[in-house]
């Protein structure tokens, strides 16, 4: 069938066929760009991003900074800086937001002819961080 071809309708009427919308993929912006290490996992963050990272420990308020000085990969745009493992002198300061806890995750365990169930439930505790500037 050709592209925008004359199509029939249930009614037996001829109609155009509309093009596909196009979906526009939302670009990170690239100027300058940090790998940083917490809480066992690695985060690529930007300027003004929003993270969802492992709950962090200590008594935080809203609007506190929080410093991650573990920062492995540093990318301005021109230049690249990898650490090994990370960076000296290298920062990414952050404020905190809110401390929260993920959906729940079910764990079932089962052993089939022995009458044997369990369920468990858990709510991985968060911590979200708004990333503010990189040094």
């Amino acid at each position: 069938m050709k592209k925008n071809a004359p199509v029939k309708d249930v009614a037996g009427k001829k109609t155009e066929k509309k093009p596909a919308k196009k979906t526009v993929k939302k670009v990170r912006n690239t100027e300058e760009f940090a790998v940083i290490e917490t809480g066992g996992k690695q985060y690529v963050v930007t300027e003004g991003d929003v993270i969802t990272i492992e709950k962090l420990s200590g008594d935080f308020k809203a609007g506190d900074r929080v410093t991650f000085d573990k920062v492995l990969l540093v990318d301005n745009g021109k230049d690249t800086t990898i650490g090994t493992p990370y960076i000296k002198g290298a920062k990414v300061v952050g404020s905190f937001e809110e401390t929260g806890k993920g959906k729940k995750i079910y764990i079932i365990k089962f052993k089939s002819k022995s009458r044997y169930a369990r369920k468990a439930g858990h709510r991985q505790p968060y911590t979200k961080v708004r990333i503010e500037a990189l040094k």
